[in-house]
């Protein structure tokens, strides 16, 4: 059965660069905020598509097809990457009515910069702007953004008439900022303000909640210990589930065995392009070949892509988007192995994880926080 086709596609989450001038502690492209992920990167650097790049994968004829892009990704922030404003101005001359957006942390570029994203944007678009507190606990999280350049940049867009959403991840050391930083964004003329339940109390290595984090910066010195926020509106409702998940079904690991796959970008009918070019579904498979902890090559995500041929023929710089699509992996492998027998025998836990029925911490992040 096939995932989707070619011509079903309408939107794309496209990561231009796998760069970040930030230290997130639970961001992948480091190992807890210091050093950077080894398995990242090439032989020339860490990965970034061009303008170039995106106009050969993704063509004038594709590109009109869709209804949204966005830029996010597991890795890079898009502001870091030298042509992310010429891309948005390459698809949005293609395409007027197409939704284009982007998260980001803003710490980097200049405010001309940002009017010129604005207006590029118009108003089918908008930025998410990552900022997890204010001026005095933003970089607790975001370790290396500077707030003042940070908000002068997001002040500058909404000044050039661009929608600016404002995300909020919660922790116990911004918890009581939420209500002051809400008021804050209506204030200074952001459309939303989201306050986040972040499900990254969850160990994908370890397949279990956990209570904190430890961040460390880039020399390995042990910074803010991060934790779950104390109220429990803030708190994430499908990590808080796990042990009603273990009683039922007399584990975690049994329940990922067990659950039922119902596929977030197959409904849709979204596709992942990476900053090394490669066509994927999500950006949850994609991150999975990258963990810092495990050698490329060496999981359930690498077995299927190796059984279809092998990681280049993903690549859609070489081969473009149809004939990737095209794939016997998109084509009938990947949605065959959710029916195997267990996550032992083939079926993806990362499809488990992130499109199991029963445990969704990410779509919890967005829950009302009453």
């Amino acid at each position: 059965m096939n995932l989707y086709n070619y011509e079903d596609i309408r939107a794309v989450h496209l990561e231009i660069t796998e760069k970040c001038q930030a230290s997130c502690p639970m961001c992948d492209r480091n190992i807890k905020g210091g050093a950077d992920n080894p398995n990242l990167g090439g032989k020339k650097g860490l990965h970034e598509l061009t303008v170039a790049d995106v106009q050969k994968i993704l063509p004038p004829e594709f590109v009109k097809q869709l209804d949204r892009l966005y830029m996010c990704g597991n890795f890079g922030d898009p502001i870091v990457a030298n042509d992310t404003l010429e891309v948005f101005k390459y698809l949005r001359e293609q395409n007027s009515n197409m939704w284009l957006n982007m998260n980001t942390n803003a710490g980097a570029k200049k405010e001309d910069w940002w009017r010129e994203l604005a207006k590029a944007l118009g108003d089918k678009g908008h930025v998410t702007f990552s900022f997890d507190g204010l001026a005095d606990t933003n970089h607790l999280y975001r370790q290396g953004v500077n707030w003042d350049i940070a908000w002068r940049n997001a002040l500058a867009f909404i000044g050039a008439g661009g929608r600016a959403h404002w995300d909020f991840l919660i922790f116990a050391h911004n918890e009581h900022q939420v209500e002051e930083a809400e008021a804050l964004a209506k204030e200074t003329g952001f459309a939303k303000f989201i306050p986040k339940k972040t499900g990254r109390f969850f160990s994908t290595m370890k397949k279990t909640g956990k209570e904190d984090h430890q961040a460390v910066n880039r020399k390995g010195e042990a910074q803010q210990l991060l934790q779950k926020p104390k109220e429990v509106k803030y708190q994430n409702n499908a990590t808080k589930d796990i042990i009603k998940l273990e009683e039922k079904h007399g584990s975690l690991e049994k329940y990922f065995d067990n659950v039922k796959i119902k596929c977030k970008v197959a409904a849709e009918k979204s596709m992942y392009l990476s900053a090394e070019g490669l066509i994927l579904p999500c950006c949850w498979v994609a991150g999975s070949m990258y963990k810092f902890w495990q050698k490329p090559g060496e999981n359930q995500v690498w077995e299927l892509l190796q059984q279809s041929g092998g990681k280049e023929v993903f690549d859609a710089k070489t081969h473009g988007v149809k004939a990737v699509l095209g794939n016997e992996y998109f084509t009938g492998r990947l949605v065959d192995s959710w029916d195997k027998a267990n996550t032992h025998v083939g079926k993806p836990m990362v499809c488990a994880q992130k499109c199991g029925e029963e445990f969704d911490a990410f779509k919890a992040q967005f829950e009302k926080t009453t």
